[in-house]
């Protein structure tokens, strides 16, 4: 099976200079919790923001989401599969770079779909699948609990 068969090709991006509360409004819209980010003149994948970027990297240090843009949050650089990758080869790419969504890009790096740990849930092996949620799940070393 390749990442083609399973990945989400309908979805929401957007340019470096949107806003993130108009990111946040998408993301409600399109009911989703990442958004990649597009060069609007390439068109290729140059970054990604979650709804988790928004809120550590935004709302916490005291931003302003209507006055931020996807470039002063966004996660970069990004790991990419592509449409012929198989599943096996994403799910690994998925670990190592610890995400719980993988943008597929063209042979030209521009977007044309995103894979999710759902996504891989609804056809990999259970064992597969666990490991998966196991490993993006870990700890980072710098976590820290705010009281």
């Amino acid at each position: 099976m390749q990442v083609r068969d399973i990945m989400t090709e309908s979805l929401a991006f957007c340019p470096p200079e949107k806003t993130l509360d108009e990111i946040a409004r998408m993301m409600v819209a399109c009911d989703c919790g990442a958004v990649p980010v597009v060069d609007p003149e390439t068109q290729k994948v140059i970054g990604i923001v979650t709804d988790r970027d928004i809120v550590c990297r935004a709302v916490a240090m005291g931003g302003d989401p209507a006055q931020l843009t996807a470039e002063d949050v966004m996660t970069m650089p990004i790991t990419t599969v592509s449409p012929g990758d198989s599943i096996e080869r994403c799910v690994a790419e998925m670990e190592v770079a610890r995400v719980r969504r993988m943008p597929v890009v063209d042979d030209q790096g521009r977007l044309c779909g995103m894979v999710s740990q759902a996504d891989i849930a609804r056809v990999a092996p259970s064992a597969e699948t666990g490991r998966l949620v196991h490993d993006v799940s870990k700890p980072t070393d710098h976590a820290s609990h705010v009281q």
